[in-house]
């Protein structure tokens, strides 16, 4: 078990502000699972249009958080990043449980499920508070940048 910080998280992601969806890994077990954080500020810039007055998290967003943690398995794999990225391919039995708000902590909670060469398919499933707010199947790849 292996826990990372925002910058061993930006080492392994070539996400950046206002994108970067994972604050926290709290565990990291390579090839099996990831754990990872999201803390959801009224200050995110996607809060001023999704929607004025009653400020939730777009879906894509909540699935986004997900992907980017199920990438840092991926990296994981890596001897060499610097010249890598993953690229999501496909989304399967995506669902939507309940709204995500400001002050919430997103846990997004990523399970490997099959690994072949430098393609991976990946279940992950986001809590709030203990309840389910999203899932989904992902599919994703290695790619050269």
């Amino acid at each position: 078990m292996q826990s990372l910080d925002i910058g061993a998280i930006m080492q392994h992601l070539p996400h950046r502000y206002p994108f970067l969806l994972v604050d926290r890994v709290l565990d990291l077990e390579p090839r099996r699972r990831v754990v990872g954080i999201k803390n959801v500020s009224i200050n995110e810039p996607f809060f001023q249009g999704h929607f004025p007055g009653h400020p939730i998290m777009p879906g894509v967003l909540i699935i986004e958080a997900m992907a980017q943690a199920g990438g840092m398995l991926l990296m994981e794999e890596l001897q060499t990043r610097d010249d890598k990225v993953v690229y999501f391919m496909a989304l399967d039995n995506v669902k939507f449980r309940r709204p995500v708000l400001p002050g919430d902590q997103l846990r997004s909670e990523v399970e490997m499920i099959q690994l072949r060469s430098r393609t991976c398919r990946l279940k992950g499933v986001a809590y709030v508070d203990g309840q389910v707010v999203a899932e989904a199947e992902m599919l994703a790849r290695v790619v050269d940048r």
